[in-house]
């Protein structure tokens, strides 16, 4: 009986620490991301994520953020010149290219971005970056007209 009860104690002590260690981690991610955003983001979508006028947008839009959730590591790295409607606000102005930012770098970044301005999602993994950015290749985003979002609403 003892043996049993320290066998689920073990367990019980691994599971929260592979927890801790997953939030720890995430936390890592957002303290660098959020250096990493000021130096790369921040001129053009401003200290609060607001995004700068009818010009740049926000990045304060969850719905936006969680629909294009595999396209934001391509747009990082390489731009966007579409139109995007957030809010019911057309944005035109084209994003430039980050190239030289490594797949970590992104990964801290968007775990920032999707963790900040009222945001609040899963952190992402570099893995999750490359197949996102393999996706993507050379090439850079494609145009997906149509996508538009509305503050407030949850999927």
């Amino acid at each position: 009986m003892m043996r049993s009860l320290l066998i689920l104690a073990a367990i019980l002590c691994l599971f929260g620490a592979c927890d801790n260690k997953q939030e720890l981690k995430k936390k890592k991610y957002i303290a660098e991301g959020m250096v990493l955003y000021r130096n790369h983001c921040q001129n053009c979508h401003q200290t609060n994520g607001t995004g700068f006028e009818k010009l740049i947008p926000p990045l304060t839009d969850t719905l936006y953020l969680r629909l294009n959730r595999d396209r934001l590591a391509c747009i990082i790295r390489y731009g966007m010149d579409e139109a995007i409607t957030i809010n019911g606000q057309v944005y035109n102005q084209p994003m430039v290219p980050n190239e030289k930012l490594t797949d970590m770098e992104i990964a801290e970044i968007l775990t920032y971005i999707t963790n900040a301005f009222g945001n609040s999602q899963e952190m992402f993994t570099i893995r999750e970056v490359r197949l996102a950015l393999q996706s993507c290749g050379e090439a850079g985003v494609e145009s997906e007209a149509g996508i538009e979002s509305n503050a407030g609403i949850q999927p």
